[in-house]
């Protein structure tokens, strides 16, 4: 005879399903954008040592003529196989271990954002556009330039 007491662990109302894009709950649906996705990403990035600006493409450019400061510049999501796939372009301090530097970007975009949204994350792919000296701003030269061609 089994003597063992069986019993109902009620869980949350709202558990997501993290292979869905939306999630659904008693109330109703909640879709999370993926610029909202972009942001989480960009933030976490941002607070890893090293990580010195993000670097956005044709697309951030067009919406900064325009007067509108994207928050997830430099950061693009796509949803994949009901996962999420995100790739950050990053500048970088001159000087750094770039790939321990680009390990801990991934580590806690995914931690973010798997985190913030309950959604899985398939991969976080670094590109490093640049290295900067530290100090230097946005606007100078060393943005584009390798070290050694600065005057």
């Amino acid at each position: 005879m089994d003597t063992r007491r069986k019993t109902n662990v009620v869980g949350p109302p709202f558990v997501p399903k993290v292979e869905s894009r939306e999630l659904e709950n008693e109330a109703g649906v909640v879709h999370i954008s993926n610029s909202v996705i972009g942001v989480i990403a960009r933030i976490a990035a941002s607070k890893v040592a090293g990580v010195v600006d993000f670097v956005g493409g044709l697309a951030d450019g067009l919406a900064g003529i325009v007067g509108k400061r994207m928050a997830d510049r430099g950061v693009h999501v796509e949803v994949v196989d009901n996962s999420i796939v995100i790739e950050l372009n990053v500048v970088l301090e001159y000087g750094i271990h770039i790939p321990r530097v680009a390990w801990e970007i991934q580590q806690e975009v995914r931690k973010a954002v798997e985190q913030m949204t309950g959604k899985s994350v398939k991969s976080v792919n670094v590109v490093v556009q640049s290295v900067r000296l530290p100090g230097e701003g946005k606007g100078e030269r060393g943005t584009g330039l390798a070290v050694e061609d600065r005057p």
